[in-house]
């Protein structure tokens, strides 16, 4: 399993003086946490650590920033994000501890503080990992995503960046930010769906000449499936197995299905190209197996991809490291 055999500082130690302090006679939301500091920025929303003072902990506070905050589709996306993440109550996602409103009226909602290392980081230095540990990582997240599945929340933003290891050997899938959701007649909201679409767009056209220094952007784009590029409105559960498939692809092979300078060029690519084989680029011995989970997951026709991540989890715990081909 792959782990990380020390845990930061910050886990603490337990002490009596903070578990049998009484709680004061009346509970003040305004007063509960104290700001410790920020953890990240996003696009619109502010993630910072706090202790909350009734339970003794170090949590993670999630809040629109101030140039947000009364912008009613922002909203709308961190109290689904908020209870998307409360609802999916897996081993391999973050617990939701609490959502509500600041002393100004504004949302928040609190959720576990985690640590770790992201897929990504751990690509970065894939020399120190065997295959084996890597697909373990993956069948987690793909557990995770059938569990999603099965309770009608497709993730939409599956890449390594979302995937963390912890130091417990702990695999968590983050961000449901992107989460798409439906209403009990089977539509969506549309309304937040175009607004998804128009900031995609304005992201691209902006930097459409170049994907150097892109990174978040180009960390999007490699991940997305041929029916986010399209715009799809039917889009559903197999543009996950598109994206995990896209990260099976860079761990057997060291790059990501489509390359290019230019988004352009990439967003083409993923429409219309098909990627090579993994075992004709890789380092690596390239086990038949994956290479063809991989490619399947990858296909453009949703309907040609397995049929549910429970398909894809399937063939992952298959003997696939009995059948190695050797690079070409």
């Amino acid at each position: 399993m792959l782990k990380f055999q020390q845990p930061p500082k910050d886990y603490g130690n337990v002490f009596l003086e903070d578990t049998d302090k009484p709680l004061p006679e009346v509970l003040n939301p305004n007063t509960r946490y104290m700001f410790i500091g920020t953890v990240a920025k996003g696009g619109k929303s502010l993630i910072r650590s706090c202790k909350d003072l009734h339970l003794s902990r170090i949590v993670v506070y999630k809040s629109l920033r101030p140039e947000f905050i009364n912008d009613p589709i922002e909203q709308r996306r961190l109290l689904r994000e908020a209870r998307v993440s409360a609802l999916l109550q897996h081993p391999n996602t973050v617990p939701t501890y609490e959502i509500g409103r600041d002393r100004d009226g504004n949302y928040y909602f609190t959720m576990k503080l985690v640590h770790g290392y992201t897929l990504r980081e751990i690509f970065d230095y894939r020399d120190r990992y065997d295959l084996t540990q890597l697909i373990e990582v993956i069948e987690q997240i793909a557990h995770a995503l059938a569990y999603a599945h099965a309770h009608g929340v497709a993730h939409r933003d599956i890449k390594p960046e979302n995937i963390l290891v912890g130091p417990f050997g702990e695999v968590l899938l983050l961000d449901w930010g992107m989460a798409k959701v439906w209403r009990k007649d089977g539509t969506s909201d549309e309304e937040l769906e175009a607004t998804d679409q128009k900031q995609l767009n304005s992201k691209i056209n902006m930097n459409n000449r170049s994907m150097t220094g892109q990174g978040n952007l180009q960390g999007t784009i490699c991940y997305m499936s041929p029916e986010q590029v399209r715009r799809d409105p039917d889009i559903s559960y197999s543009t996950d197995i598109y994206s995990l498939g896209a990260v099976i692809y860079e761990l057997i092979s060291g790059q990501t299905p489509f390359t290019g300078e230019h988004s352009y060029e990439l967003l083409d690519a993923i429409e219309n190209q098909q990627p090579p084989k993994p075992s004709a680029i890789s380092k690596y011995p390239v086990p038949k197996l994956l290479e063809y989970l991989a490619l399947s997951c990858l296909e453009k026709d949703p309907s040609k991809r397995p049929a549910t991540m429970k398909d894809v989890i399937r063939m992952l715990e298959e003997d696939w490291a009995s059948d190695l081909t050797s690079k070409r």
